[in-house]
């Protein structure tokens, strides 16, 4: 009797265990379904797409949907006449920001690829925007950085070396106006971040950063999972 009562027990816990492991399948399907709906939930259009497709021809990785999505959106909340982005790459974060600011606005974008810049410029006309709405520098960021001037930028978007992202945060808390918005691109690094193991050196300096964001006296900061991660902080009066 107790070998039987054992026998069947030992039953159930089998049958528990698979029952909660399909409920982690389900759960991990649904999670990824929820994820694709929310990345997708503001559709790009044939600007973007192309933008896209010269982005995979040159190398680059730009921001994703969801991504591109949030900055508009931060864009337009801040009424963002000037903004900084590092990383110009060929141009998708760049018109989906030009979208949010408002039509006098201006984009300083900085990359140290001169070709790539070449197709971002192709990519804000092809939008529609004309020359006025943005400048492009070519070099590199830590070097371009200390010629703009204090507190006179609504947003910065940093998507450049993941290795000097702690400088670039030193360089956006000089350029922000109080109420500014710094964003941080990459902020998960493919789930290396939030992964104690991984120590390559962008996964460390990432997983610095956030810190350095999250403990700032200055800072109001939320970790987006948006995409490869968004770190956004509104730097306060």
């Amino acid at each position: 009797m107790v070998a039987y009562a054992g026998r069947t027990v030992q039953l159930r816990r089998c049958e528990i265990a698979g029952s909660r492991s399909g409920g982690a399948l389900a759960a991990s399907g649904a999670l990824a379904a929820s994820i694709e709906f929310a990345e997708s939930f503001v559709p790009e259009d044939a600007v973007l797409a192309t933008a896209r497709s010269r982005a995979a021809e040159v190398g680059c990785v730009p921001i994703g949907p969801g991504g591109g999505a949030t900055l508009r959106m931060l864009a337009a909340t801040l009424g963002a006449r000037s903004v900084v982005e590092l990383g110009t790459g060929t141009g998708v974060s760049g018109v989906w920001l030009l979208r949010g600011m408002r039509p006098d606005g201006v984009l300083t974008s900085i990359d140290v690829e001169s070709e790539h810049q070449r197709l971002a410029r192709q990519s804000f006309v092809e939008a529609g925007f004309a020359s006025s709405r943005f400048r492009l520098i070519n070099g590199r960021a830590l070097d371009v950085l200390p010629r703009l001037a204090d507190a006179s930028y609504d947003l910065v978007l940093v998507d450049a070396d993941k290795t000097e992202y702690s400088d670039y945060l030193t360089a956006a808390l000089r350029l922000l106006r109080p109420g500014g918005v710094v964003a941080m691109d990459n902020a998960l690094w493919s789930g290396r971040v939030a992964d104690p193991a991984a120590r390559d050196p962008e996964s460390v300096a990432l997983r610095e950063v956030a810190k350095l964001v999250r403990d700032h006296d200055e800072l109001v900061p939320a970790l987006l999972p948006v995409g490869d991660g968004l770190l956004v902080a509104v730097k306060q009066a």
